[in-house]
């Protein structure tokens, strides 16, 4: 039974509404193919004709369209290539060598292109199983039927899949990295394609996909982790806060007497405005080595002068374990903690790491 557990199904149960959206899309997309040829046809244009694989392209298009095997290029190129390798195959080896040479070439072909599509082992196929055609139309038989019916199809899934939540084609990552590193666990795009070449899964996922997939198993086990620990949980409350206009001395004497490391600047309904920490002040108190006119002018400086936004701030019912990314990733020092935009308290990597610490001793060593 355990041998027999390897040929179970590997895919799992698939939702109702997925099949019918996939399933409706293919309907679509060869329909849209096989008016074209009709009016190819009618036009006078023998050469326009279906031909079986794009079946198989249906199939990738629609039902599993983040594939790297069914982007455009792939499909496209793919398809075009092997049609191209198969055309010269026939032409140079003898019946039944050039089945195989055929097949396999345009494997290689494909590969060596970045346009693997599998579809194309079946034009290759096809085309050297019924040479007749693909040598009567001569090099425009990659272009016309194969080309044209495939193009048409991938645009015709490019907008259903679009139109029914679907992203098609499936993320890229940019040239410049500007994806949230807490959706990105930190990892760089060539760190998230060297895991997928060194699981050999370059074919099967795409890199910005893998990124966005890993930060969500991540942030599921923290949740888990932290049994739903929010914000509000462990957050650093009775807080010392200063005001817009507050002068950066008095800020600076709130930093020597009590033993904090950020001030919260809040307006007068306790709604968040910025946030000060002891390295905003250094320039602004350290006017010893300045012309008189600096220093003066420094003495009538407010916190506002040196605050820093608080773009940053989370809502208290956020879970602990989605801040984890953002603490490491961004070098956060501090995070303010809201309750309908009224300052609420304040996270530290202290406050994680008490909780990371809690019940240690309980824990069996990893």
């Amino acid at each position: 039974m355990r041998a027999w557990h390897h040929f179970y199904p590997a895919l799992p149960v698939f939702h109702g509404r997925e099949q019918l959206r996939a399933g409706i899309g293919a309907l679509i997309g060869i329909s849209l193919c096989s008016l074209m040829v009709s009016l190819g046809v009618r036009l006078g244009t023998p050469s326009l004709y279906l031909v079986a694989p794009l079946g198989a392209t249906a199939v990738l298009v629609f039902c599993v369209p983040n594939s790297p095997l069914a982007q455009p290029w792939s499909a496209i190129v793919g398809n075009v290539t092997a049609a191209l390798v198969a055309l010269l195959t026939v032409q140079v080896f003898p019946t039944p060598w050039s089945v195989g040479v055929a097949v396999g070439a345009a494997i290689i072909a494909m590969m060596f292109v970045r346009a693997l599509h599998p579809p194309g082992g079946a034009v290759a196929l096809l085309t050297a199983l019924e040479p007749a055609p693909a040598l009567e139309a001569g090099l425009l038989f990659a272009l016309m039927p194969v080309g044209s019916t495939t193009a048409v199809l991938v645009l015709a899934a490019i907008v259903y899949n679009r139109l029914t939540g679907r992203v098609y084609p499936f993320r890229q990552p940019d040239m410049v990295d500007t994806v949230d590193p807490q959706l990105r666990l930190g990892l760089s795009t060539d760190q998230l394609g060297a895991l997928l070449d060194r699981f050999n899964q370059t074919a099967n996922l795409g890199v910005a996909d893998l990124g966005r997939m890993l930060a969500a198993a991540e942030a599921e086990a923290a949740q888990h982790r932290f049994d739903g620990t929010t914000c509000a949980d462990i957050m650093t409350t009775g807080l010392i806060t200063v005001r817009l206009d507050t002068p950066i001395r008095e800020a600076a004497r709130l930093f020597r007497n009590h033993a904090i490391k950020s001030l919260p600047v809040v307006n007068d309904d306790v709604k968040l405005c910025g946030l000060v920490l002891q390295a905003d002040l250094l320039e602004g108190v350290a006017a010893q080595d300045r012309p008189m006119t600096w220093r003066r002018r420094a003495d009538r400086r407010t916190v506002s002068d040196v605050m820093r936004q608080a773009d940053r701030a989370v809502s208290q019912d956020l879970p602990v374990g989605a801040l984890l990314n953002r603490l490491a990733a961004r070098g956060s020092e501090v995070v303010p903690v809201t309750r309908d935009d009224r300052l609420v308290g304040i996270l530290t990597r202290s406050d994680i790491i008490r909780l990371l610490l809690h019940g240690a001793a309980d824990r069996p060593a990893a």
